[in-house]
C-alpha cells in the first residue's frame, strides 16, 4: 500500500526567487528539491511516496505548503493548500488544482498542480511489482522524515500543536551549524556532518542567544520553560543520505585480561537442616576451593572467615565464573563428608549490584539431589567482585549487633523474588550447517586411499554450559552438516543467579577436543520479568557462530576467538536452537529430583519452521581503499566480501556429499543445504540472470607517502554482488533497527546536553526537551511501525513476546519522556539528564536481537592469498526496507570502514594502526527489490556490467562504475594545536607531528620537540584534490579526513599517538566566503587510541571548490610570517583565536620524592614555567638534599591567551637539573590542562559577608552540643512530619512499658563517667555515623520516591497540589512495613530502641575514606603537581600511572586579566611581592613532633596459605623508621592495634608518612600486606588546621581532655589575628564576639573534684566548630576524628588490600609541648563467670524402648558449652529410665569466659591446631547452648534437642513447665528479650527443639534453668563447685527410684523394673515352672518305679 502525490508546478507566484514546497501526510514531511530563479510558475516536477501499512482513511488531509526559500532568513511561507482525501480513497486517482490559502486562511492567487494515486490493499499484501518500484523518488534530495530534527518544528507529531511549537513553517533550516553552535568544545563527537542540511544554503545558527531570541520571537508570549529545541549540533544529526558516520573507537574491548579480586566473608549459618552436625562451609569459584574451618555439634556456626580470590582474566571470563557456597557435614582428612546444601550465582550477578557487593546477605542453601527437600538453611555472607580502579565503599565494620532477620536480607538482586522455584531448562539442538574443515585434507587423501571413501572432515557434536554444569549432545561423525535432534535438560533455580548460557560446537577428536564455534545466549534477553513478562524462551532459531578464520591449520593462532573471547573475524558455522523453561512443582511425585544434566532425543523439526527461505541481495561498491599499511603494499591487493559462506571462495566452501548428488529443484529438501554453502559455480547455468562476484579485482597499490599506500581507484570504483539465501526474519531486524535509530539519536541528543552543559552554553534545558520530544515521537513511530507481519513463517514464541514487551515499553518510555519533558526545568537538567541516559542504555538493551538471521558480513583485504586484515559489519545496519525507519543505518549510504588486523594481533598497538581504510557502500535486501540498490551512491557514474552477460539482461548488477563527474578542490587544514597527548618517550614527553589524510592525500605538519601540547599553528593546503560525484552532493557531503598523531623517534619508525576524524566545510565556487560560515572556528576534537583517549586536537578544516579561474578565486592565503620558520604557513587570521594579555602568577614552594636521573640524585633542580611560549624560571635549588625549597616564593610572566576560556592553552611544569658543566637533565614534567581553577576572581564586595554593619547571631544549642547528631538524624531519617509523631509516640509508649517491667534497670543506664574510656567515644561515633548513613540512604530513597511519584502522578494527570496527600498515604503504608521491621528488630537491639537511651558520650567523628577526599586533598593554597617521566602504559586507563611520578612540584598559580583593579593592591599590608599570594606562611625548615595512632585495620588480604595473616604495623618518615614487629597479631585479618607512635620530623625534607601494614613470618621475610602514604605538609599548612582535630566539648580532665597544647581560646586569638579579624571578645552571659557574629555558649567546667570554674574555653570551642560561618577567612577546622584509608600494593594498583582507621597529629617544636598520647590500647576484655543450674527437664521425648516391656522412656542428660564444645562442654549425671520425660538433675555448670561489652563478643585464645606457633585470638557472639541427650551405654548417645540462648537478647523463661511453648524459639522476634548483662539472674523454662524429617521445628523437651552471672572478682568472693559439689553444694535430686541405676544396686532396680509390672505373670510362671517340674520328676522316677513295681521288689 502506498500514496503518491506528485507536484507539478506552482503558477501566479509574485516576484522572483527561490522556491521550496513541502508535503504532508500522516505526520510525515517531505521537501521538494529548490527551485531557483523562478518567477511566475514553478516547475517541481517531483514525486513523493509514503508506504503505508493501514487503510487511508477517508477524513485524512494531505497538505502542501510552498516557501520562499532564503538562505539567510527563515524561509517565508507564499501559502498553504489542504486536501481531504476522500475521494482519493475512492477513486485511486486524482489529478488537482487549486489555490492555496494564506495565513488568514483567505485565498490567494497562487495555485498548485498535483497529481495523488493511492494503491489500496487487495486482500493481502502484495509483493511490489517492478514498476512500483521503479516509481519510489530516490531519496536523493535527501527528503527527511522527522521534522522534530529542526530547531523549533512547526507542529510536533500527533499531539496537536504543542506550545512553543506553534510556529507556522519554520523549515528545518538551523540545520547546518556553520559557526558551530558548539564549535567551541565538540569532545568525544566526529564532526560528523558539520554541514549536512538539505541543499542549498541555508542560514546558520550564529549563536545560542541570537537563536533564543529567534525562538522566543516565535513562541512570542509562552513560558520560556517550554520552548525546546532540536538538535543543534549539526555534527551530530546527519540530514544527508550519502554517508554514514564512522566509528571512532577502533580496538575490540572484550578479550583483553584484566585484574579481579573477588571477596568472601562467611560470616556464619544458620538453620542447617539435621541433627548435631559438625558444619564447614566451602567457597568455590570456577576451579579454586577455599574451605572454613569446622564448627563442632552446631546447626548455626559461627565463622567470620575472608576469603580472597584473585583472577587475571578478561571480563566476559570472569563474569560467567559461578560462585558456589555449599556447607558440608563432618568432612575430614579422610571422608569428603556429605553436603547439606548449596547456592550458587554468577559474578556478573554480584558485579551487577550497587558498589558490586552483597553486603551481610542471606543465602538459601539447596539441595542439588532432591529439589523437592526446599530450604536446607542460609549463610551470612558478604560478597564483593574488584576490577582495577573501583573502589568498594564497605559499610563500617563496628559492633553488628543487629540480628537482621533473615528474610528481608536474603542473598538476591533486586526484582528476584525470594521464593525461588526449581525449573528445567531445555536447550534443543536440532542441527548446524556450514561447519568449516576441522582436519587436514592429507589425513582425508590416505582414508581415501585405504578406505575408498571421501568422507567429511569433522566430527561434530554441540556442549552446553549453564549454571556451572556442562551437558553434551552425542557426535555426529563426518558431517559438515550435523544433524541431532537431542535436548540438554539442565534443572537449576529459576529465575537463575547465572546471566548466560553458553553453546558451543566442539569437533571431537581423539587427542583432544577443539571449539569450533561459541554462542553465549543471555537470559535476560530472552526473558522478561515484569508481571506481564514471559519465561526465557527462544527459537526455534538460528544462531550464527563467528570465530577463526575456516582454513585448517594445526595451531591455530586465532583459537580463543572459537571460545568465545574477542570478536570472531570469520563466520564459522550456524546451529537450530531453541531454549524453553518449565518451573517444576516440586510436590508432584514422578518429578526426579536430582540436578544431574540430562540429553534426550527430540523430534525432528519442519523446514519452514524457522521462516520461509528467501533469496538475498548484497551489493558493495569501493569508492576509494587508502591508508594501506606499508608492510603490505608492494604485492596486488584486492578485498573479498562474504555472507556466512557465500562469497568465500578461499577456505568457504566445505559442500556435504550429499548435495552434489541430486540436483537443485525449487522447492527440493536440499534446497536448504544447499543455501548456505556457496553456490557461484553452478550458479550461472540454473540461475542465469547472475552469478555472484564476492571479490576485487587485484590492484597494485599506489605509494601515498613513506607510511601508507593507497589503490588507484580514481574514476572507476569496483563492486562486488553476492547472492545468498536465508530465512526471511526480516522484521526481527527491522525492529531492533528503528530501536537503534531512536536510540542513536537519543545518544546524540544526550551529548549535545552534556556539551552544552560542559561549555556552559545558556539552556541546556531547551535542548533536552527537544531530545524528549524526539524521542517520545520515535517511540510512537515504533509502536506504529513494528505490529506488522505478525503472521509471517517462522516467527516464534520469543518473537511474539518481544514484540510485546519492547511495545509496552516503547509506549511507557515514550510516555516517560513527555512526562519528563513538562518537568525539564533550568535547575533539574541534570537529574533529568541521568533518566534519559537510563533510557539509552534501555533502548540499546532491547534493540539487541537474541535471534539472528543473516550473518554478519566480513569484508577481508586479501594479498597473495592471504587474509590480512578485515572489517565485520552487522547484517541488520545494511538491510533495506521501503519503510525508511526500518533500514539499516548503513544501508545505501558510503561508510568509511577501517580494516584491522584478526584476534590477538588487533590488541595493542599493533590494532590501533589502520591496515586500510575503505570508502564504502553496501546494499543488502530481498533480491526482488533490488531495484534500488543503487540510489544512494553518489551521482555521476555509469555502469559496467560483466562482459559475458547474454542479450535482454538488463538487470545484472554492475561489476564497476565509472564516474564521469569529477570537482577538483583545494583542502586547508588549519592545525592550530593539540593538548594532553600520550607521553610516548622515555622522558615522559613527545615529540608529537600530525599526518592529515583526505582522499589519496597526506600532509604532515612539523616536528615540535619535548612537548605534550604542541602548537603547531600551521596551514596545510591539499591542492587538486579529485573527488568524484555532483557538486552538490559533496558540498553536503564531502569524505572524512583522518589525521593522525605520531612521536617522531630519531631511529626507527614514529610512533601512533592517536587518530580523530572530522569533516570539512565545504565551499562551492558560487558561494561567497564569508560569514556565517566561514572563516570556519577551530573546534575540539577528541583523539582516540585504541579505545582510550589520548588528547584533543584543536583545528579547523575547509574544502574550497577550484571554478574555472582556477585558484585565483580562492580566498587568499597570506604568506609565512614567521621568517625563522620558513615555508610554513601560519593560521589565518580570521581563524585563529582572539588574544587578550594575561598575567600569570606562579608560586613556587619546593620540589618532594625526586628520584634518580639516569641513576644519578639529582642535586640543583630548577622548574620551568611555559605556557603559549612564554614562561618563567624558578629559582635554583642550590642543594636538594638539605632543603628542597625554593627561595624565592613568587614570580609572574605575561602572555596573550585567548579570550574563550575553553581554548586556552595548558600550562607546562618542567622540573630540570642541573649538571656540572651547564648541562641540563630533563627529571619531570607536568601539564596542567585546564587553567580555570587558578583563574583569579576579585571577591564582591557588596555580599553580606564583606559589608553587613549589623551584628548576626549566630544560632546555636544553649548546652554545649552533646549527642546533638541525635535529633538531627531523627529528623532526617523520618522527615515526613505525620510519620515521625506516631513512630515517636511508638517509642515513648515502649520506654514507659519498660520502666514499669523493671523500675531499678532504668536508673543503671547513666553510664558511669570512669567507667568511659576513648573506646566508648569511637563505638559511639561509629553508631552515629551507620545512623547518618541510614539517614543518607533513606533520604535518597525518598527522593527517588518522591520523582517516581511525581512522574506516575503526572501520567495519570493529577494536579501537583493533590499530589502531597497521595505522596502521605503511600509513604505511610511503606514506613508502617518499615516500621513493623523496626519493631521486628526493635528487641534485636536495633537502634529504633536504643536511640531513646543511648548514654551521653561525647563523640569525634569517624570518616569512612581518607581525610584528603573530605577536604579537597587539602589544596586550599598548595597544589601537589605529580611529575611524569617515562612512556605511558596504554592500559585502559591511565588514572593508574603511578609507576612514571618520579617526583612532585609544590606550589601554585594564579592567572588574571590586566590590568587588575587597584582596589586589591591598596589593601592593607599589600605585599607587592607576593603578589595575589598574600598572607602565605613562609617556607624555611620546621621541626615537628608527628604522633600517629593506628586504632585497627579491617578486611586484610590474606598473605599465608591458611587464608590469615599475622598482620604489624611500620611507620616510615624520612629517615625514622618505627617497626612494631613484636606485637603481631596472630592470625587476624580485622586486627586491632590502638597504638601511638611518636615521631620527630623536618619539614620539607620529611614529609610523607607511610603506614604499612605487613604480615609476620615465623621463616623468611616479612610480606607487605598494603601501605598508604600521608603528605603531612600540606595538612600541616592547610587552613583547614589539621595538625590537631578540635574536639566536640572542652574539659581538663577524663576520656575527653582537651589534648591541644593550645586552648581554644588561644588557637581562636591565632586564627583572628591571622585572618585580620577584629576580636574575639567575649562579653558577659556567655557571648563572644568575632567579626561581626555573635556566638553563645556556656562558662562553667568541672575540674576533677568537681568545683566548678568561670572559662571562656567553651565559648572558644563552639566559635571554632562554627568557623566556616565566619566571613571571608571561614572555612570548616578540622574535628577530633578518626579516618579510614584503604591500604594499596605496589603490585596490584587500584585495588584495595583492606583498609586502616587511624589518625595524624602534628605539633610544631617551638610551640609549647604537647600533652602525653591518649591511650588507645584495646579494651581488655572483662573476666565473667557464667553459673548455669539445670534444675529440671520436662516433656522430653523418650527414645528407648525397654527389652522386655517395649515401654518407652529416655536415659537424660543435659550437656551446655558457651565457647564451643571442644573446649568447654559440660554434661549432668544421667537421669536414667525416666518415663514421662521428667528429669531432676540441681546440677551446676560454670562457665568463666572473657568478654568484651562493647562489641558484645567472647574472646577466647587458643592454638589453631598442634602446630601453631602461638594462640589465635577469636571472637564469638555470647551464647550459651544446651542439649539434651539420651545416654546409651554401648551405641552413641541419641541427641534429642537444643536451644541457644544469645547472652544478650534472649527471650524470657517462661514461669511454669506449661506455659513453656516452641513459640519461645520460632517467634523469637516477636518477643521482649533480656540480657544477661543487665539482668545478672535469670530462672525459668525453655524448650528443647529439633528438627523432624520435613525439616519442621518440634519440641522435643523443656528445661528448667537458673542463669546468673558475675564477674572475675565477684566470683572469687563467693565460689561454688561444679555439678553438686562444695562449696555451695546443691542437694541431691529427688528421683523417682526407676532412675537407679541397674548394676549399683540390681536388685532394687529388678524389684523396681520386674516385679513392679510382671508380678503376676511371674507368679503365674513359677507355678508353671513348679508343675513342669513336678512332671519331669514324675516321668525321670516312673520307669524305675514301674520296673521295681513289676519286680515286685
Amino acid at each position: 500500500m502506498a500514496l503518491s502525490v506528485h507536484v507539478r508546478t506552482v503558477a501566479h507566484l509574485r516576484g522572483k526567487g527561490d522556491r521550496i514546497a513541502k508535503v504532508t501526510f500522516r505526520g510525515l514531511s517531505f521537501y521538494s528539491r529548490i527551485v531557483e530563479n523562478c518567477e511566475d510558475v514553478a516547475h517541481f516536477n517531483e514525486t513523493f511516496r509514503w508506504p503505508i501499512g493501514s487503510k487511508l482513511d477517508e477524513n485524512e488531509m494531505l497538505e502542501i505548503q510552498v516557501y520562499n526559500y532564503s538562505k539567510v532568513f527563515t524561509n517565508r511561507l507564499v501559502g498553504t493548500f489542504r486536501m481531504v482525501l476522500q475521494k482519493v480513497a475512492e477513486e485511486g486517482h486524482l489529478e488537482v488544482t487549486d489555490t492555496l490559502i494564506d495565513d488568514n486562511n483567505t485565498s490567494i492567487k497562487t495555485s498548485v498542480s498535483i497529481e495523488i494515486r493511492y494503491q489500496p490493499m487487495d486482500g493481502t499484501i502484495r509483493v511490489w511489482s517492478d514498476g512500483e518500484f521503479l516509481d519510489v523518488p530516490d531519496d536523493q534530495d535527501g527528503t527527511f522524515a522527522f521534522e522534530t530534527d529542526s530547531l523549533l518544528s512547526g507542529q510536533s507529531h500527533g499531539t496537536g500543536i504543542s506550545p512553543g511549537r506553534s510556529l507556522q513553517g519554520s523549515i528545518p533550516t538551523f540545520r547546518k551549524a556553520g559557526k558551530g553552535v558548539f564549535s567551541a568544545m565538540k569532545l568525544g563527537k566526529i564532526k560528523g556532518s558539520k554541514d549536512d542540511h538539505k541543499r542549498g544554503d541555508e542560514p546558520a545558527v550564529l549563536d545560542m542567544e541570537d537563536l533564543d531570541r529567534k525562538a522566543i520571537r516565535l513562541a512570542a508570549t509562552l513560558d520560556p520553560d517550554t520552548i525546546s529545541l532540536a538538535s543543534v549540533t549539526a555534527v551530530t544529526t546527519n540530514v544527508s543520505n550519502k554517508r554514514s558516520k564512522p566509528d571512532i573507537k577502533m580496538e575490540p574491548s572484550s578479550g583483553r585480561q584484566v585484574d579481579y579480586q573477588i571477596s568472601i566473608t562467611i560470616i556464619e549459618a544458620r538453620q542447617l537442616v539435621g541433627l548435631n552436625m559438625d558444619p564447614v562451609v566451602c567457597v568455590e569459584i570456577g576451579d579454586d576451593k577455599k574451605y572454613t574451618s569446622m564448627k563442632e555439634s552446631t546447626n548455626c556456626p559461627y565463622y567470620n572467615e575472608y576469603f580472597v580470590f584473585d583472577f587475571h582474566v578478561p571480563p566476559d571470563v570472569m563474569f560467567d565464573k559461578i560462585i558456589k557456597l555449599s556447607v558440608i557435614h563432618s568432612k575430614n582428612l579422610l571422608r569428603s563428608g556429605t553436603l547439606v546444601g548449596t547456592f550458587k550465582l554468577d559474578v556478573g550477578t554480584v558485579y551487577s549490584q550497587p558498589e558490586h557487593q552483597f553486603y551481610h546477605k542471606w543465602a538459601i542453601l539447596s539441595d542439588p539431589d532432591d529439589i523437592t527437600a526446599g530450604c536446607k538453611g542460609y549463610i551470612k555472607c558478604d560478597i564483593a567482585v574488584v576490577g582495577k580502579g573501583d573502589n568498594i565503599k564497605t559499610p563500617h565494620k563496628a559492633n553488628e549487633t543487629d540480628e537482621d532477620d533473615i528474610e528481608g536480607n536474603l542473598l538476591l538482586p533486586e526484582g528476584v523474588p525470594p521464593e525461588r522455584q526449581w525449573a528445567r531448562f531445555y536447550v534443543k539442538i536440532y542441527r548446524a550447517q556450514g561447519l568449516p574443515k576441522m582436519n587436514t585434507s592429507l589425513m582425508a587423501n590416505v582414508k581415501k586411499a585405504f578406505i575408498g571413501e571421501n568422507r567429511d572432515l569433522v566430527d561434530p557434536y554441540v556442549q552446553v554450559q549453564f549454571a556451572g554444569q556442562k551437558g553434551k549432545t552425542s557426535v555426529q561423525k563426518s558431517s559438515y552438516e550435523p544433524i541431532w535432534n537431542e535436548q540438554i535438560v539442565f534443572t537449576e533455580m529459576f529465575p537463575p543467579l547465572c546471566k548466560r548460557m553458553k553453546v558451543q560446537i566442539r569437533d571431537s577428536d581423539k587427542v583432544n577436543d577443539v571449539a569450533i564455534g561459541t554462542h553465549f545466549i543471555d537470559l535476560r534477553k530472552i526473558s522478561n520479568e515484569g508481571d506481564k513478562g514471559f519465561l526465557p524462551t527462544l527459537g526455534p532459531a538460528w544462531v550464527n557462530m563467528y570465530g577463526s578464520t575456516r582454513q585448517y591449520t594445526l595451531m591455530d593462532e586465532h583459537q580463543d576467538l572459537n571460545d568465545g573471547l574477542g570478536e570472531g573475524v570469520s563466520f564459522r558455522a550456524r546451529l537450530l536452537v531453541s531454549v524453553a523453561v518449565e518451573i517444576l512443582d516440586t510436590n508432584s511425585s514422578e518429578i526426579m529430583s536430582s540436578t544431574e544434566v540430562q540429553v534426550e532425543p527430540v523430534s525432528n523439526i519442519s523446514e519452514s519452521a524457522t521462516g520461509k527461505i528467501e533469496e538475498f541481495f548484497l551489493f558493495g561498491s569501493f569508492l576509494e581503499a587508502t591508508m594501506i599499511d606499508r608492510k603490505i603494499g608492494d604485492k596486488p591487493i584486492n578485498f573479498e566480501v562474504t555472507i556466512g559462506n557465500y562469497g568465500n571462495q578461499i577456505d568457504g566452501v566445505s559442500k556435504p556429499l550429499s548435495a552434489k548428488k541430486k540436483k537443485k529443484d525449487e522447492e527440493n529438501e536440499e534446497e536448504e543445504s544447499e543455501l548456505i554453502q556457496n553456490s557461484s559455480e553452478d550458479e550461472a547455468d540454473e540461475d542465469a540472470d547472475l552469478a555472484s562476484v564476492s571479490s576485487t579485482p587485484l590492484m597494485k597499490p599506489f605509494i601515498t607517502d613513506r607510511n601508507y599506500f593507497h589503490l588507484p581507484y580514481f574514476e572507476k570504483k569496483p563492486c562486488i554482488y553476492i547472492k545468498s539465501w536465508w530465512q526471511d526474519q526480516r522484521r526481527r531486524l527491522y525492529n531492533s533497527n528503528i530501536m537503534d535509530k531512536i536510540a542513536d539519536k537519543l545518544e546524540e541528543g544526550v551529548n549535545d546536553v552534556q556539551e552544552v552543559i560542559k561549555t556552559e552554553k545558556a539552556y541546556p534545558e531547551r535542548r533536552l526537551r527537544g531530545v524528549l520530544e524526539e524521542l517520545s515521537t520515535g517511540c510512537s513511530r515504533f509502536v506504529a511501525l513494528a505490529n506488522k507481519d505478525v503472521n509471517q513463517a517462522g516467527r516464534t514464541r520469543l518473537d511474539r513476546e518481544r514484540l510485546k514487551s519492547c511495545m509496552r515499553e516503547m509506549e511507557n518510555m515514550g510516555q516517560q519522556a513527555r512526562q519528563i519533558r513538562t518537568q525539564v526545568k533550568k535547575n533539574t537538567v541534570r537529574d533529568k539528564l541521568k533518566l534519559v541516559q537510563n533510557f539509552l542504555q534501555r533502548l540499546r538493551f532491547l534493540a539487541d536481537e537474541p535471534q539472528h538471521s543473516i550473518p554478519d558480513i566480513f569484508i577481508w583485504m586479501m594479498s597473495n592469498n592471504k587474509r590480512i586484515a578485515y572489517a565485520r559489519i552487522p547484517s541488520k545496519d545494511i538491510l533495506y526496507s521501503i519503510v525508511d525507519e526500518e533500514t539499516g543505518k548503513d544501508c545505501g549510504k558510503v561508510k568509511a570502514v577501517f580494516l584491522r588486523l584478526p584476534g590477538k594481533k588487533g590488541f595493542g598497538p599493533a590494532g590501533w594502526t589502520v591496515q586500510a581504510k575503505l570508502e564504502l557502500y553496501l546494499w543488502l535486501g530481498l533480491n526482488k527489490q533490488r531495484k534500488d540498490f543503487l540510489s544512494g551512491l553518489p551521482n555521476g557514474f555509469e555502469e559496467v556490467k560483466a562482459a559475458r552477460t547474454g542479450p535482454g539482461l538488463q538487470s545484472v548488477p554492475p561489476i564497476s562504475l565509472v564516474y564521469n563527474m569529477k570537482q577538483v578542490f583545494q583542502l586547508r587544514a588549519h592545525m592550530y594545536q593539540a593538548r594532553s597527548l600520550f607521553a610516548a618517550d622515555s622522558s615522559g614527553l613527545s615529540d608529537p607531528f600530525a599526518r592529515v589524510f583526505f582522499s589519496t592525500h597526506s600532509q604532515v605538519t612539523e616536528v615540535l620537540s619535548e612537548t605534550l601540547c604542541p602548537t603547531w599553528d600551521q596551514l596545510l593546503v591539499f591542492d587538486d584534490v579529485e573527488l568524484y560525484g555532483e557538486a552538490i552532493e559533496l558540498r553536503d557531503d564531502p569524505p572524512i579526513i583522518v589525521v593522525e598523531i605520531y612521536d617522531q623517534d630519531t631511529v626507527g619508525k614514529a610512533e601512533f599517538i592517536g587518530r580523530t576524524f572530522a569533516k570539512p566545510i565545504t565551499k562551492m565556487c558560487d558561494e561567497h566566503y564569508g560569514p556565517p560560515r566561514f572563516p570556519p572556528q577551530l573546534e575540539y576534537y577528541q583523539i582516540y587510541r585504541g579505545n582510550c583517549t589520548a588528547g584533543d586536537l584543536l583545528a579547523a578544516f575547509e574544502l574550497l571548490q577550484i571554478g574555472q579561474g582556477g585558484r585565483a578565486d580562492l580566498p587568499p592565503i597570506e604568506g609565512p610570517t614567521d621568517s625563522e620558520h620558513g615555508p610554513i604557513l601560519p593560521v589565518p587570521l580570521g581563524i585563529r583565536p582572539v588574544l587578550s594579555r594575561y598575567r600569570i602568577e606562579v608560586l613556587f614552594w619546593g620540589l618532594r620524592d625526586l628520584k634518580r636521573v639516569n641513576l644519578a640524585q639529582v642535586d640543583k633542580p630548577r622548574v620551568d614555567i611555559e605556557c603559549a611560549g612564554r614562561g618563567v624560571q624558578s629559582a635554583l635549588i642550590q642543594n636538594y638534599k638539605k632543603n628542597p625549597n625554593f627561595s624565592t616564593l613568587v614570580k609572574w610572566f605575561e602572555v596573550d591567551l585567548p579570550e574563550n576560556e575553553l581554548l586556552h592553552p595548558p600550562l607546562n611544569i618542567r622540573v630540570v637539573d642541573c649538571r656540572a658543566f651547564g648541562r641540563y637533565t630533563l627529571v619531570g614534567s607536568h601539564a596542567v590542562t585546564s587553567l580555570r581553577r587558578f583563574i583569579y576572581s576579585p571577591p564582591d564586595k557588596k555580599s553580606n559577608n564583606w559589608a553587613s554593619t549589623g551584628d548576626i547571631i549566630v544560632n546555636m544549642d544553649a548546652e554545649p552540643s552533646v549527642r546533638k547528631m541525635d535529633t538531627v538524624v531523627k529528623l532526617d531519617a523520618t522527615s515526613d512530619a505525620v510519620v515521625k509523631v506516631d513512630m515517636e509516640d511508638g517509642e515513648r509508649e515502649k520506654k514507659k512499658k519498660k520502666k514499669k517491667k523493671k523500675g531499678e534497670v532504668e536508673e543503671e543506664e547513666d553510664t558511669d563517667e570512669s567507667m568511659l574510656d576513648w573506646w566508648s567515644k569511637y563505638f559511639a561515633s561509629i553508631e552515629t555515623l551507620k545512623e547518618i548513613l541510614k539517614a543518607q540512604e533513606a533520604a535518597q530513597a525518598e527522593a527517588e520516591e518522591r520523582e517516581d511519584l511525581e512522574i506516575a502522578a503526572e501520567a495519570a494527570d493529577i494536579k501537583p497540589d493533590d499530589l502531597p496527600m497521595k505522596g502521605l498515604k503511600t509513604k505511610e503504608k511503606s514506613k508502617d512495613k518499615k516500621s513493623s521491621k523496626d519493631k521486628k528488630r526493635g528487641h534485636a537491639g536495633d537502634g529504633s530502641e536504643k536511640r531513646p537511651n543511648k548514654p551521653k558520650v561525647d563523640e569525634l567523628v569517624v570518616y569512612n575514606k581518607e581525610l584528603e577526599s573530605e577536604y579537597g586533598n587539602f589544596e586550599d593554597w598548595l597544589h601537589t603537581f605529580n611529575l611524569y617521566r617515562g612512556k605511558a602504559g596504554d592500559d585502559d586507563d591511565h588514572a593508574l600511572d603511578d609507576d612514571r611520578i618520579v617526583g612532585r612540584f609544590k606550589g601554585s598559580l594564579c592567572m588574571y586579566k590586566l590590568p587588575l583593579s587597584e582596589e586589591i593592591t591598596r589593601e592593607a599590608g599589600f605585599d607587592p611581592n607576593m603578589g595575589m599570594f598574600q598572607s602565605i606562611p613562609h617556607n624555611d625548615p620546621i621541626n615537628v613532633l608527628v604522633r600517629v595512632y593506628v586504632v585497627r585495620a579491617t578486611d586484610l588480604h590474606p598473605a599465608d596459605i591458611n587464608g590469615k595473616a599475622d598482620p604489624y604495623i611500620i611507620i616510615k618518615l624520612g629517615k625514622s623508621d618505627v617497626r612494631d614487629k613484636e606485637n603481631y597479631i596472630s592470625k587476624q585479618l580485622n586486627p586491632v592495634f590502638g597504638k601511638s607512635f611518636d615521631i620527630e620530623a623536618t619539614f620539607p625534607m620529611e614529609s610523607m608518612l607511610t603506614v604499612s601494614v605487613y604480615d609476620w613470618d615465623l621463616v623468611g621475610t616479612d610480606d607487605l600486606i598494603g601501605e598508604t602514604k600521608i603528605d603531612l605538609e600540606n595538612r600541616f599548612y592547610s587552613k583547614y588546621r589539621a595538625t590537631c582535630g578540635i574536639a566536640s566539648t572542652y574539659s581538663v580532665h577524663g576520656y575527653n581532655v582537651w589534648h591541644d597544647p593550645m586552648k581554644p581560646s588561644q588557637i581562636l586569638a591565632k586564627l583572628c589575628k591571622e585572618g585580620k579579624l577584629d576580636g574575639p571578645h567575649y562579653g558577659p552571659g556567655g557571648k563572644v564576639k568575632v567579626a561581626n557574629r555573635i556566638f553563645l555558649g556556656s562558662t562553667e567546667i568541672e575540674d576533677e573534684n568537681g568545683l566548678k570554674k568561670q572559662t571562656e574555653e567553651h565559648l572558644a570551642v563552639t566559635v571554632l566548630k562554627h568557623w566556616e560561618e565566619i566571613p571571608r577567612v571561614g572555612c570548616q577546622l578540622i574535628p577530633e576524628h578518626v579516618e579510614t584509608r584503604p591500604l594499596l600494593h605496589p603490585d596490584k594498583p587500584g585495588i584495595e588490600q583492606g583498609r586502616i582507621e587511624m589518625w595524624v597529629d602534628m605539633f610544631p617544636m617551638d610551640m609549647p609541648a604537647p600533652g602525653p598520647a591518649i591511650d588507645i590500647s584495646p579494651r581488655k576484655p572483662k573476666r565473667y563467670e557464667l553459673r548455669v543450674i539445670i534444675w529440671n527437664t520436662d516433656e522430653v521425648i523418650l527414645e528407648d524402648d525397654d527389652y522386655f516391656t517395649g515401654e518407652k522412656s529416655s536415659d537424660i542428660f543435659v550437656r551446655g558449652w558457651l565457647k564451643g564444645q571442644q573446649e568447654d562442654k559440660q554434661d549432668t549425671d544421667v537421669h536414667y529410665h525416666s518415663l514421662t520425660g521428667e528429669g531432676n538433675f540441681n546440677w551446676r555448670f560454670v562457665f568463666p569466659f572473657d568478654y568484651l561489652m562493647a562489641e558484645e563478643k567472647i574472646v577466647i585464645s587458643k592454638k589453631e591446631s598442634m602446630f601453631s606457633w602461638d594462640e589465635t585470638e577469636y571472637k564469638i557472639p555470647a551464647r550459651l547452648t544446651m542439649q539434651v541427650w539420651d545416654a546409651d551405654h554401648f551405641s552413641a548417645d541419641d541427641f534429642l534437642g537444643a536451644i541457644e540462648l544469645d547472652l544478650n537478647r534472649f527471650p524470657r523463661g517462661a514461669k511454669t513447665a506449661k506455659q513453656c511453648s516452641i513459640g519461645m524459639v520460632r517467634n523469637e522476634q516477636d518477643l521482649p528479650t533480656i540480657s544477661i548483662f543487665k539482668q545478672k539472674r535469670v530462672k525459668g523454662w525453655w524448650p528443647f527443639v529439633a528438627r523432624d524429617e520435613n525439616d519442621e521445628m518440634e519440641l522435643t523437651g523443656k528445661v528448667e534453668a537458673e542463669l546468673h552471672l558475675m564477674t572475675a572478682e565477684e566470683a572469687e568472693k563467693s565460689p561454688v563447685g561444679l555439678g553438686r559439689n562444695e562449696p555451695d553444694p546443691l542437694e541431691k535430686p529427688n528421683r523417682p527410684d526407676t532412675s537407679l541405676m541397674w548394676f549399683l544396686s540390681p536388685l532394687k532396680s529388678i524389684r523396681y523394673f520386674i516385679w513392679h509390672n510382671y508380678r503376676w505373670l511371674i507368679l503365674k510362671a513359677l507355678g508353671l515352672l513348679l508343675l513342669l517340674l513336678m512332671l519331669g520328676l514324675f516321668l525321670y522316677s516312673i520307669p524305675g518305679y514301674l520296673v521295681k513295681k513289676m519286680l515286685g521288689a
